[in-house]
Parts: C-alpha cells; sequence; structure tokens
C-alpha cells in the first residue's frame, strides 16, 4: 500500500504544531521536509533546529529531504535534529556515493533525489548502497506546482529498475500530487507520495489526509 507524507512547505508556517496534529490525526505516514538553502534551489525554508522542535511534538517518522548545496557538510545536524530518513540530491553533491555512507553511518534511511532532467543513469551505480530514490514531478524549489507529464516514463524506469534488482528500495514522487492522480501514480509502484498544497491547502486538512489515506484501502 502506498504511503502519505504531507508536505510541510505547503503548511502555515504560523501554526506548525496545529498543521502537523492536523495531518498525525489524519493517518499521515511521514511528514515531509524540505529544507532549502536559496542556493541549490530559489527558496529559503528552515534547518535543524526547526526540525529538532518538531520532532517533539509528533511521533510521525520525519522525512527530509536536503534541497542544499554540499548536502555532506549538515548530515550529522540533521540527524541529530530526528530525520528518520535523509535524502540528498544527487546534482548537489560531488561524491554522492561517500555522502550516502555518511547518512547510512548513523543508522537512519539514506535517500537521493533526482531532478526531472536528471537522468537515472547517475544512480546505477549506487542503487545497493540506498533505501530510497525520490524523483522530483516538478522542478524543485516551491510548492503548488503541476506535475511534469513526462515524468511518468521515468517513474516507470525506476520501478522497473528496483524490481530488477530485487532491492527493497522505496520509490517516493513529489510534485504534482493530488487527489485525482495520486492512484494511477500508486498504481506504477510509487511507495511514498508526497502532497503539499493539495493537502495543507484543503479547507480541512484532517479530512483531506483521510481522503488521501482511503484512495489506498483495498
Amino acid at each position: 500500500m502506498t504511503d502519505i507524507a504531507p508536505s510541510l512547505l505547503s503548511a502555515d508556517f504560523a501554526f506548525l504544531s496545529d498543521e502537523i496534529k492536523k495531518v498525525e490525526k489524519g493517518g499521515a505516514d511521514y511528514l515531509h521536509l524540505d529544507v532549502m538553502d536559496g542556493i541549490f534551489v530559489p527558496n529559503i525554508t528552515f534547518g535543524p533546529p526547526v526540525i529538532k522542535k518538531l520532532k517533539k511534538i509528533t511521533s510521525i517518522p520525519f522525512d527530509v529531504h536536503l534541497m542544499i548545496d554540499k548536502p555532506e557538510r549538515y548530515i550529522k545536524d540533521f540527524v541529530d535534529a530526528g530525520a528518520d530518513i535523509l535524502t540528498v540530491h544527487a546534482e548537489a553533491t560531488t561524491h554522492l556515493h561517500r555522502t550516502i555512507q555518511e547518512i547510512k553511518s548513523h543508522g537512519i534511511k539514506a535517500g537521493v533525489s533526482l531532478n526531472p532532467a536528471t537522468p537515472l543513469s547517475s544512480i546505477e551505480y549506487i542503487l545497493e548502497d540506498l533505501d530510497l530514490i525520490l524523483i522530483m514531478t516538478v522542478n524543485p524549489g516551491f510548492g503548488g506546482q503541476s506535475f511534469i507529464k513526462s515524468m511518468v516514463d521515468k517513474i516507470i524506469d525506476t520501478r522497473r529498475l528496483i524490481d530488477e534488482r530485487n532491492s527493497k528500495i522505496l520509490l517516493e514522487i513529489d510534485g504534482g500530487v493530488k487527489l485525482d492522480n495520486a492512484l494511477e501514480l500508486s498504481k506504477l509502484g510509487v511507495d511514498i507520495l508526497v502532497a503539499g498544497s493539495a493537502i495543507f491547502g484543503a479547507e480541512d486538512v484532517v479530512k483531506r489526509t483521510k481522503e488521501f489515506k482511503n484512495l489506498f484501502v483495498k
């Protein structure tokens, strides 16, 4: 069954505690935290101090997505803050294998994210070291963007590659996920769907989170 990871990027930052409690009540499987530095992507969000505070108010696993340049500089900081999954961009670090090994040395799951234009071949030789692959289905940096339709083929190819290797790698997608396309995306073999504005932009966040969850109830 596909899991749901509401993206805090689309939440009301003035009431983060309340927003998190809403998706927790709705049954969210993960909380997706987009960390942006204004360099790798044209936006700035939050860092380890905020994540550390948020970790104290919820039991939802933290899926931390580092959209930052040279993420290897801050691995320990985000581990100490409470990341359960730490994902870096293949495009943002020179020595990707070394960075993945650093994450795993702290006993948490390591993921790699690929921007829409980045080929799947860029991670072919480190697959055995990964716990998660995050396919960006929008260009990263801002919430509320539309799903890039050509990414369907990339999702299919990624699922096939994982299955061919008999791997337990989780396949996650982020960008343009809505109620009206979530089920079809799930059928492509996606393990985790990140949804931002589709959840936090709803009038009733608890209800909307449950609506996403109910899509996958057999």
